[in-house]
């Protein structure tokens, strides 16, 4: 089914604003970015459940602690999680967990119909993707 205007994600941009939208656009970008590695994906996914302190996230993932840790630094840069102190260790969190839920959600139900085709694509594929779980992830 082909979508509708009241489909269309809508933005504050004029799209008849080659700059404003270019910058709009190049923001976007950044944030699927952001999502882009298999290892913040997963920390993402674990932060859905709740605050998760590093060493945990390591456990729960099969990572290094500096991979977690630079994984969790570029999600707070990029304003997706935060943390707190709590004694000698952070708790992390997600900063718009709905938000963050409904990305995921609609990424996971967008591969479905697709079938999963983007594991095909030369470019982004699954042969050229880093993973998870004991196979290497940047």
């Amino acid at each position: 089914m082909k979508p509708t205007g009241d489909d269309v994600v809508r933005h504050e941009v004029d799209p008849r604003d080659a700059t404003a939208e270019h910058e709009a656009l190049a923001v976007a970008g950044a944030l699927f970015r952001s999502l882009g590695d298999p290892a913040r994906l997963a920390i993402l996914r674990h932060l859905c459940l709740g605050e998760h302190k590093v060493v945990e996230l390591t456990a729960h993932l099969d990572l290094a602690q500096s991979t977690v840790s630079a994984h969790l630094a570029c999600l707070r840069d990029c304003g997706l999680v935060t943390s707190r102190p709590e004694g000698r260790a952070s708790m992390w969190s997600l900063t718009a967990a709905p938000q963050i839920v409904d990305v995921l959600g609609a990424a996971e139900r967008l591969l479905a119909v697709t079938g999963e085709s983007v594991a095909l694509c030369p470019t982004y594929g699954a042969a050229t993707a880093p993973t998870v779980h004991g196979r290497t992830a940047s």
